[in-house]
Protein backbone atom coordinates (compact mmCIF):
# COMPACT_ATOMS: atom_id res chain seq x y z
CA UNK A 1 0.00 0.00 0.00
CA UNK A 2 1.68 3.62 -1.05
CA UNK A 3 1.78 5.69 2.17
CA UNK A 4 -0.19 9.01 1.39
CA UNK A 5 2.85 10.88 3.02
CA UNK A 6 6.47 10.70 2.54
CA UNK A 7 8.61 11.95 5.11
CA UNK A 8 11.16 13.27 2.69
CA UNK A 9 10.62 16.22 0.11
CA UNK A 10 12.26 15.29 -3.31
CA UNK A 11 14.33 18.21 -4.20
CA UNK A 12 13.41 17.61 -7.88
CA UNK A 13 10.05 18.00 -7.24
CA UNK A 14 8.45 15.68 -8.09
CA UNK A 15 6.78 12.84 -6.45
CA UNK A 16 8.60 9.57 -5.97
CA UNK A 17 6.26 7.37 -8.25
CA UNK A 18 6.91 9.74 -10.68
CA UNK A 19 10.69 10.25 -10.85
CA UNK A 20 13.17 6.83 -11.18
CA UNK A 21 15.65 8.46 -9.26
CA UNK A 22 13.41 8.60 -6.49
CA UNK A 23 12.64 4.99 -6.39
CA UNK A 24 15.40 3.46 -4.73
CA UNK A 25 14.70 5.95 -1.60
CA UNK A 26 10.87 5.32 -0.11
CA UNK A 27 10.16 6.23 3.05
CA UNK A 28 7.29 6.10 4.84
CA UNK A 29 5.99 8.51 7.71
CA UNK A 30 7.03 6.24 10.39
CA UNK A 31 10.65 6.61 9.43
CA UNK A 32 10.74 2.86 8.00
CA UNK A 33 12.69 2.27 4.88
CA UNK A 34 10.86 0.36 1.93
CA UNK A 35 12.85 -2.02 -0.01
CA UNK A 36 12.98 -0.47 -3.96
CA UNK A 37 13.83 -4.35 -4.46
CA UNK A 38 11.60 -7.02 -2.89
CA UNK A 39 12.95 -10.84 -4.32
CA UNK A 40 10.51 -12.77 -2.42
CA UNK A 41 7.98 -11.89 -4.44
CA UNK A 42 8.94 -14.78 -6.85
CA UNK A 43 9.10 -17.12 -3.91
CA UNK A 44 6.24 -16.86 -1.84
CA UNK A 45 4.11 -19.55 -3.03
CA UNK A 46 4.82 -23.11 -3.98
CA UNK A 47 4.31 -22.72 -7.53
CA UNK A 48 6.40 -19.42 -7.95
CA UNK A 49 9.67 -21.16 -6.37
CA UNK A 50 8.59 -24.35 -9.23
CA UNK A 51 8.51 -22.00 -12.17
CA UNK A 52 11.11 -19.54 -11.07
CA UNK A 53 13.59 -22.46 -9.98
CA UNK A 54 16.74 -22.00 -12.53
CA UNK A 55 18.17 -25.47 -11.95
CA UNK A 56 16.50 -28.98 -12.37
CA UNK A 57 17.35 -32.29 -11.97
CA UNK A 58 16.61 -35.22 -14.34
CA UNK A 59 16.98 -38.63 -14.35
CA UNK A 60 18.45 -38.16 -17.37
CA UNK A 61 21.31 -36.19 -15.98
CA UNK A 62 22.54 -39.38 -13.85
CA UNK A 63 24.67 -42.34 -14.24
CA UNK A 64 24.66 -45.14 -11.89
CA UNK A 65 27.86 -46.67 -10.48
CA UNK A 66 27.61 -50.35 -10.07
CA UNK A 67 29.92 -53.41 -8.35
CA UNK A 68 29.96 -56.41 -9.97
CA UNK A 69 31.79 -59.27 -8.25
CA UNK A 70 32.88 -62.82 -9.97
CA UNK A 71 32.77 -66.33 -8.75
CA UNK A 72 30.03 -65.32 -5.60
CA UNK A 73 26.85 -66.68 -4.74
CA UNK A 74 25.27 -63.72 -2.97
CA UNK A 75 24.94 -59.47 -2.38
CA UNK A 76 27.88 -58.28 -0.47
CA UNK A 77 26.84 -55.14 1.31
CA UNK A 78 29.17 -52.79 1.27
CA UNK A 79 30.05 -51.62 5.30
CA UNK A 80 31.24 -47.76 4.29
CA UNK A 81 28.69 -47.19 1.77
CA UNK A 82 25.10 -48.16 3.19
CA UNK A 83 22.54 -49.19 0.75
CA UNK A 84 25.34 -49.91 -2.05
CA UNK A 85 26.22 -53.88 -2.86
CA UNK A 86 28.54 -55.58 -4.56
CA UNK A 87 26.19 -57.76 -7.28
CA UNK A 88 26.88 -61.37 -8.03
CA UNK A 89 28.40 -61.70 -11.45
CA UNK A 90 26.01 -64.12 -12.70
CA UNK A 91 22.84 -61.66 -11.00
CA UNK A 92 24.00 -58.79 -12.96
CA UNK A 93 21.61 -59.05 -16.19
CA UNK A 94 18.33 -58.92 -14.00
CA UNK A 95 20.07 -56.36 -11.74
CA UNK A 96 20.47 -54.20 -15.13
CA UNK A 97 17.20 -55.20 -15.86
CA UNK A 98 15.70 -53.43 -12.63
CA UNK A 99 17.94 -50.36 -13.20
CA UNK A 100 16.70 -49.50 -16.49
CA UNK A 101 13.18 -50.46 -15.85
CA UNK A 102 13.54 -47.60 -12.81
CA UNK A 103 14.39 -45.32 -15.41
CA UNK A 104 18.02 -44.81 -15.19
CA UNK A 105 19.57 -43.92 -18.62
CA UNK A 106 23.11 -45.27 -18.24
CA UNK A 107 25.17 -46.94 -15.66
CA UNK A 108 29.38 -47.02 -15.34
CA UNK A 109 30.47 -51.04 -14.26
CA UNK A 110 33.45 -51.45 -11.77
CA UNK A 111 34.50 -55.21 -11.84
CA UNK A 112 35.64 -56.92 -8.39
CA UNK A 113 38.10 -59.46 -9.97
CA UNK A 114 39.11 -62.91 -8.78
CA UNK A 115 41.83 -63.04 -11.16
CA UNK A 116 44.19 -60.53 -10.45
CA UNK A 117 48.12 -60.24 -11.70
CA UNK A 118 50.49 -56.95 -12.10
CA UNK A 119 49.04 -55.01 -15.00
CA UNK A 120 45.57 -55.78 -15.17
CA UNK A 121 45.84 -58.00 -17.62
CA UNK A 122 41.73 -59.43 -16.78
CA UNK A 123 40.77 -56.09 -17.80
CA UNK A 124 41.93 -56.65 -21.71
CA UNK A 125 41.08 -60.62 -21.93
CA UNK A 126 38.08 -61.13 -24.34
CA UNK A 127 36.40 -63.13 -21.90
CA UNK A 128 37.98 -61.54 -18.82
CA UNK A 129 35.22 -60.29 -16.07
CA UNK A 130 35.12 -56.39 -17.69
CA UNK A 131 34.07 -58.06 -21.12
CA UNK A 132 31.92 -60.27 -19.54
CA UNK A 133 30.06 -57.46 -17.92
CA UNK A 134 29.71 -55.23 -20.90
CA UNK A 135 28.14 -57.82 -22.60
CA UNK A 136 25.61 -58.97 -19.90
CA UNK A 137 24.65 -55.23 -19.29
CA UNK A 138 23.76 -54.85 -22.99
CA UNK A 139 22.18 -57.84 -23.50
CA UNK A 140 19.89 -57.22 -20.54
CA UNK A 141 19.10 -53.68 -21.91
CA UNK A 142 20.24 -52.50 -25.02
CA UNK A 143 19.17 -49.08 -25.00
CA UNK A 144 20.44 -48.67 -21.55
CA UNK A 145 23.91 -46.54 -21.74
CA UNK A 146 26.65 -48.83 -20.75
CA UNK A 147 30.19 -47.07 -19.87
CA UNK A 148 33.12 -48.98 -19.34
CA UNK A 149 36.05 -47.65 -16.48
CA UNK A 150 38.75 -47.84 -18.19
CA UNK A 151 41.49 -48.78 -15.32
CA UNK A 152 43.65 -51.51 -13.80
CA UNK A 153 43.22 -50.66 -9.93
CA UNK A 154 40.64 -53.56 -9.73
CA UNK A 155 42.44 -55.86 -11.91
CA UNK A 156 46.16 -55.67 -10.35
CA UNK A 157 47.58 -57.12 -7.16
CA UNK A 158 49.13 -53.71 -6.19
CA UNK A 159 46.28 -51.44 -6.50
CA UNK A 160 47.63 -49.27 -8.92
CA UNK A 161 46.07 -48.06 -12.06
CA UNK A 162 48.90 -49.21 -14.60
CA UNK A 163 51.94 -50.72 -14.70
CA UNK A 164 54.45 -50.53 -12.01
CA UNK A 165 58.03 -50.33 -12.23
CA UNK A 166 59.97 -50.32 -9.37
CA UNK A 167 58.26 -47.65 -6.90
CA UNK A 168 56.51 -45.81 -10.10
CA UNK A 169 53.72 -46.27 -12.52
CA UNK A 170 55.23 -46.58 -15.87
CA UNK A 171 53.11 -44.24 -17.81
CA UNK A 172 53.82 -45.22 -21.35
CA UNK A 173 53.41 -48.84 -20.76
CA UNK A 174 50.23 -48.19 -19.08
CA UNK A 175 49.14 -46.33 -22.27
CA UNK A 176 49.86 -49.53 -24.53
CA UNK A 177 47.78 -51.32 -21.77
CA UNK A 178 44.95 -48.84 -21.40
CA UNK A 179 44.44 -49.08 -25.21
CA UNK A 180 44.18 -52.61 -25.39
CA UNK A 181 41.51 -52.52 -22.72
CA UNK A 182 39.48 -50.22 -24.56
CA UNK A 183 39.03 -51.80 -27.74
CA UNK A 184 37.82 -54.66 -25.58
CA UNK A 185 35.60 -53.07 -24.41
CA UNK A 186 34.14 -51.70 -27.27
CA UNK A 187 34.16 -54.93 -28.92
CA UNK A 188 31.94 -56.10 -25.93
CA UNK A 189 29.59 -52.93 -26.53
CA UNK A 190 30.62 -50.77 -24.26
CA UNK A 191 28.80 -47.12 -25.29
CA UNK A 192 31.58 -45.02 -24.12
CA UNK A 193 34.62 -45.63 -22.26
CA UNK A 194 35.67 -43.81 -19.49
CA UNK A 195 39.39 -43.92 -19.22
CA UNK A 196 40.31 -43.20 -15.26
CA UNK A 197 44.32 -43.86 -15.11
CA UNK A 198 45.24 -40.50 -14.79
CA UNK A 199 48.27 -41.27 -17.13
CA UNK A 200 49.60 -38.30 -19.61
CA UNK A 201 48.44 -38.98 -23.33
CA UNK A 202 45.84 -41.27 -22.18
CA UNK A 203 42.87 -39.78 -23.95
CA UNK A 204 45.56 -40.01 -27.54
CA UNK A 205 46.55 -43.33 -26.89
CA UNK A 206 42.79 -44.67 -26.03
CA UNK A 207 41.66 -43.07 -29.22
CA UNK A 208 44.42 -43.92 -31.61
CA UNK A 209 43.41 -47.55 -30.24
CA UNK A 210 39.83 -47.24 -30.58
CA UNK A 211 39.89 -45.65 -34.34
CA UNK A 212 42.79 -48.38 -35.55
CA UNK A 213 40.17 -51.40 -34.53
CA UNK A 214 37.30 -50.00 -36.16
CA UNK A 215 35.37 -48.62 -33.09
CA UNK A 216 36.13 -44.16 -34.08
CA UNK A 217 32.33 -43.70 -32.97
CA UNK A 218 32.70 -44.63 -29.20
CA UNK A 219 33.11 -41.56 -27.37
CA UNK A 220 35.63 -41.32 -24.63
CA UNK A 221 34.39 -39.78 -21.38
CA UNK A 222 37.70 -38.86 -19.54
CA UNK A 223 38.17 -38.47 -15.65
CA UNK A 224 40.07 -35.66 -16.77
CA UNK A 225 40.71 -33.62 -13.62
CA UNK A 226 40.97 -36.24 -10.80
CA UNK A 227 42.43 -35.41 -7.61
CA UNK A 228 43.84 -37.62 -5.56
CA UNK A 229 41.52 -37.62 -2.72
CA UNK A 230 40.47 -39.07 0.40
CA UNK A 231 37.10 -39.41 -0.62
CA UNK A 232 37.50 -42.39 -2.85
CA UNK A 233 38.24 -44.70 0.17
CA UNK A 234 35.07 -46.11 0.21
CA UNK A 235 35.39 -47.34 -3.04
CA UNK A 236 38.51 -48.95 -2.37
CA UNK A 237 36.78 -51.74 -0.49
CA UNK A 238 33.68 -51.68 -2.54
CA UNK A 239 36.33 -52.84 -5.52
CA UNK A 240 38.54 -54.84 -3.20
CA UNK A 241 41.31 -52.67 -4.04
CA UNK A 242 44.40 -53.57 -2.09
CA UNK A 243 46.26 -50.60 -2.42
CA UNK A 244 50.20 -50.37 -1.91
CA UNK A 245 51.29 -47.09 -1.53
CA UNK A 246 49.31 -43.83 -3.08
CA UNK A 247 48.21 -42.29 -6.47
CA UNK A 248 49.46 -39.08 -5.61
CA UNK A 249 52.38 -39.39 -8.29
CA UNK A 250 49.73 -39.38 -11.13
CA UNK A 251 46.85 -38.37 -9.56
CA UNK A 252 46.48 -34.54 -8.74
CA UNK A 253 47.31 -32.50 -5.67
CA UNK A 254 43.88 -31.40 -4.13
CA UNK A 255 44.79 -27.92 -3.53
CA UNK A 256 45.72 -27.51 -7.31
CA UNK A 257 42.77 -25.84 -9.08
CA UNK A 258 44.84 -24.66 -12.42
CA UNK A 259 46.49 -27.78 -12.63
CA UNK A 260 43.02 -29.31 -13.00
CA UNK A 261 41.95 -26.87 -15.39
CA UNK A 262 45.57 -28.03 -17.69
CA UNK A 263 44.69 -31.74 -17.32
CA UNK A 264 40.92 -31.20 -18.94
CA UNK A 265 42.65 -28.72 -21.58
CA UNK A 266 44.91 -31.45 -22.47
CA UNK A 267 42.25 -34.18 -22.79
CA UNK A 268 39.77 -32.52 -24.92
CA UNK A 269 42.83 -31.45 -27.06
CA UNK A 270 43.52 -35.04 -27.47
CA UNK A 271 39.74 -35.76 -28.49
CA UNK A 272 38.34 -36.40 -25.58
CA UNK A 273 34.31 -35.83 -26.08
CA UNK A 274 33.25 -35.98 -22.10
CA UNK A 275 35.31 -34.17 -19.48
CA UNK A 276 34.81 -35.51 -15.95
CA UNK A 277 35.49 -33.72 -12.57
CA UNK A 278 36.11 -35.95 -9.48
CA UNK A 279 35.41 -35.55 -6.72
CA UNK A 280 32.64 -33.34 -7.34
CA UNK A 281 31.76 -31.73 -4.01
CA UNK A 282 34.97 -30.89 -3.06
CA UNK A 283 35.50 -29.37 -6.64
CA UNK A 284 32.87 -27.00 -7.45
CA UNK A 285 35.33 -23.77 -8.09
CA UNK A 286 36.57 -26.59 -10.94
CA UNK A 287 33.98 -27.21 -12.75
CA UNK A 288 32.19 -24.06 -12.64
CA UNK A 289 35.60 -22.53 -14.46
CA UNK A 290 36.09 -25.52 -16.55
CA UNK A 291 32.53 -24.70 -18.01
CA UNK A 292 33.04 -21.26 -19.12
CA UNK A 293 36.43 -22.78 -20.61
CA UNK A 294 34.76 -25.54 -23.31
CA UNK A 295 31.86 -26.56 -25.06
CA UNK A 296 31.89 -30.10 -24.29
CA UNK A 297 29.53 -31.96 -21.58
CA UNK A 298 30.48 -31.81 -18.57
CA UNK A 299 30.46 -34.99 -15.94
CA UNK A 300 31.10 -34.89 -12.17
CA UNK A 301 31.58 -37.72 -9.62
CA UNK A 302 29.78 -37.47 -6.94
CA UNK A 303 32.75 -39.25 -5.12
CA UNK A 304 31.94 -42.92 -2.54
CA UNK A 305 32.68 -40.58 0.27
CA UNK A 306 30.93 -37.82 -0.57
CA UNK A 307 27.75 -40.35 -0.25
CA UNK A 308 29.22 -41.80 2.48
CA UNK A 309 29.07 -38.52 4.67
CA UNK A 310 25.92 -38.07 3.54
CA UNK A 311 24.20 -41.54 4.58
CA UNK A 312 26.49 -41.55 8.06
CA UNK A 313 24.95 -38.16 8.47
CA UNK A 314 21.63 -38.96 8.14
CA UNK A 315 21.80 -42.33 9.99
CA UNK A 316 23.01 -39.86 13.22
CA UNK A 317 19.91 -37.66 12.98
CA UNK A 318 22.31 -34.99 11.59
CA UNK A 319 20.49 -34.49 8.39
CA UNK A 320 17.50 -35.31 6.49
CA UNK A 321 19.50 -37.64 3.98
CA UNK A 322 16.54 -36.84 0.80
CA UNK A 323 17.38 -33.01 1.15
CA UNK A 324 20.67 -33.09 1.50
CA UNK A 325 20.88 -35.89 -1.97
CA UNK A 326 19.20 -33.26 -4.00
CA UNK A 327 21.00 -30.40 -2.55
CA UNK A 328 24.22 -31.65 -3.37
CA UNK A 329 23.47 -32.76 -7.07
CA UNK A 330 21.86 -29.41 -7.64
CA UNK A 331 24.86 -27.39 -6.03
CA UNK A 332 26.62 -29.90 -8.92
CA UNK A 333 24.91 -29.09 -11.35
CA UNK A 334 24.35 -25.59 -11.07
CA UNK A 335 28.02 -25.72 -11.34
CA UNK A 336 27.96 -26.60 -14.72
CA UNK A 337 27.79 -30.49 -14.46
CA UNK A 338 25.99 -31.69 -17.67
CA UNK A 339 25.75 -35.58 -16.18
CA UNK A 340 26.37 -36.76 -12.47
CA UNK A 341 27.84 -39.96 -11.47
CA UNK A 342 26.07 -40.98 -8.15
CA UNK A 343 25.19 -43.79 -5.84
CA UNK A 344 22.09 -41.88 -4.79
CA UNK A 345 20.53 -42.49 -8.70
CA UNK A 346 18.35 -45.78 -7.73
CA UNK A 347 16.93 -43.76 -4.60
CA UNK A 348 16.15 -40.87 -6.35
CA UNK A 349 14.66 -43.82 -9.55
CA UNK A 350 12.22 -44.88 -7.27
CA UNK A 351 11.50 -41.74 -4.57
CA UNK A 352 11.63 -39.34 -7.69
CA UNK A 353 13.00 -35.58 -7.48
Amino acid sequence: MIPERWIRDQECGSTPLQCLDCLGERWYAFDMYVPRHRLRRLRKTEAFRSIFQETHLRLEDLIYPIFVEEEIEDYVPIPTMPGIRRFPEKHLPSTIKEIASAGIRAVILFGVSHHKDNVGSDAWNSKGLLARMIRAAKAAAPDLVVTADICFCEYTTHGHCGVVVGSEVDNDATLENLGKQAVTAARAGADIVAPSAMMDGQVEAIRAALDSSGFWDVPIMSYSSKFASCLYDPFRGATDCRLVGDRKGYQMNPMNGRDALRESAFDEDEGADILMVKPALANLDVLAELRKRTLLPLAAYQASGEYAMIKFAAAAGAIDEAKAVRESLGAIKRAGADLILTYFAMDLARDGF
